[in-house]
């Protein structure tokens, strides 16, 4: 007998992956692709569409041809700010733009000039001045650098519309992609922004569906139905909206540590949005306050500093325990230190190494000085009504026991717990439209929970 499954096609920049849940959301397959980039008509880089295209179908035909699996639905989550260009007959007219790509300097002049102070247009949209990341501008660069394109365009999906487009032939845009950093939506208003009507670029973009909406497949196949994709960081979030009701903080962890609010909806303050705050909107529409810290980053080139300076690898240091008696004889040295300045992020790249006496104490100097700057980068998402009474650690410093230890002494108010989830962007795409496929009630146990006190013992 075939396992009913649930496929969810995951892109992210660097990897483009293919999962198949079954109906207790357990890993059964998973398919990763790499490609080879292409570059735009100015010879900067991009994703290949045409490859992504094609290897969503070949995906779907291999699975198909597999009796083992009978495909009930399919979702898709892939990264935002990204957006494909199609005419009547749904093919592109342009390349995938890379939303690294510069924004002429020309056009930025140009849309402030019309539309008023950039500090304004942030506050109202949620979104930091941040050049082609807010797609919206993509858009408004389209119109008035390739009038021609802008003309014969039918429509302007973001990428995972695109690709569940692919699949259902239906053209439509979801909350996640359009709250995603894109300078498109007044979150006050809760409406497109004045100035996309004004430039009736809301013309171009596919009517707004709910998060749960399916449609019927034009691709070949039965018995499944097609979801509307989500933006990635969003999707991550939704097995802790649905595991969870108490008001939590998640923060995700990675090359970016970001720390999503979904329980804070103050609008955004100048001084936030100077600190790198913005808004999301999550699956249902509500807006979650995050901010964001280059903190995985610094993570590695500092690990590296370290090692290298002691003669010792960097492996030793991802199962190093927390040395707490270490970790208050570097507090009584440097006392005073740990309030955090603007370099708060870079402090530990200034200290002296030779200041340390073996890779132990300089690793946890490091990583007191990277929770410092994140103890800022969090509470800027901490309402001051103080909600949230729960703070959920996911991706690579959720695995760091000293990280997770130094966490929990910077907020004894809250519960700190190390959060586990297999393949969370994949499964936030699946779990969304649960009811559309499964039979069965949401499992209980998706999320592996570890506890964090002050104390820094785990349970």
């Amino acid at each position: 007998m075939s396992i009913p499954v649930i496929a969810i096609f995951d892109v992210g920049k660097t990897n483009k992956k293919l999962f198949l849940f079954n109906e207790q959301y357990e890993l059964v397959f998973e398919r990763t692709a790499r490609f080879i980039e292409t570059v735009d008509e100015d010879g900067f880089p991009c994703d290949n569409l045409d490859s992504l295209r094609l290897s969503v179908f070949d995906s779907l035909r291999e699975v198909f041809r597999q009796p083992k699996y009978e495909v009930k639905a399919i979702n898709f989550s892939t990264y935002g700010a990204s957006l494909v260009y199609i005419d009547e007959r749904g093919n592109p007219l342009t390349p995938l733009y890379n939303y690294l790509k510069p924004l002429p300097e020309e056009i930025h002049d140009k849309f402030y000039a019309e539309y008023g102070e950039e500090e304004i247009i942030a506050l109202q949209t949620a979104s930091p001045t941040l050049g082609s990341l807010n797609s919206g501008m993509q858009l408004y660069r389209l119109k008035y650098q390739q009038p021609e394109i802008f003309e014969r365009m039918h429509c302007a999906l973001h990428l995972p519309q695109y690709m569940s487009f692919l699949i259902s032939g239906q053209l439509y845009s979801d909350m996640t992609s359009i709250g995603c950093h894109t300078q498109l939506w007044d979150f006050v208003k809760k409406d497109y922004h004045s100035w996309v009507c004004k430039e009736r670029l809301n013309e171009k973009l596919a009517p707004i569906v709910a998060y749960n909406q399916i449609y019927t497949p034009s691709f070949p196949g039965s018995g499944y139905v097609v979801g509307a994709g989500f933006h990635d960081s969003s999707a991550a979030l939704i097995p802790y909206l649905m595991s969870f009701h108490q008001p939590f903080v998640l923060l995700s962890t990675g090359t970016w540590c970001i720390s999503l609010n979904p329980f804070n909806d103050a609008p955004l303050t100048v001084e936030e949005l100077k600190q790198d705050c913005l808004c999301y909107l999550q699956y249902m529409g509500s807006p979650v306050k995050a901010s964001r810290l280059f903190a995985g980053h610094e993570h590695e080139l500092q690990s590296k500093r370290i090692a290298a300076h002691f003669g010792v690898s960097t492996a030793r240091f991802r199962s190093m325990p927390y040395n707490r008696v270490l970790h208050q004889q570097l507090l009584k040295r440097y006392d005073g230190e740990m309030v955090v300045d603007k370099v708060g992020l870079e402090r530990f790249s200034k200290r002296d190494l030779n200041d340390f006496t073996s890779s132990e104490e300089a690793y946890h100097q490091l990583m007191m000085d990277l929770v410092a700057a994140q103890y800022e980068a969090t509470k800027l998402v901490i309402n001051d009504a103080g909600k949230a009474t729960r703070l959920f650690v996911d991706g690579g410093f959720g695995k760091n026991a000293i990280y997770m230890a130094l966490l929990a002494d910077a907020f004894p108010a809250m519960e700190v717990y190390a959060a586990s989830m297999a393949q969370g962007t994949a499964m936030g795409a699946a779990l969304a439209i649960h009811e559309a496929w499964n039979s069965h009630d949401l499992p209980q146990d998706i999320i592996e929970l570890k506890y964090y006190t002050a104390n820094t013992v785990p349970s």
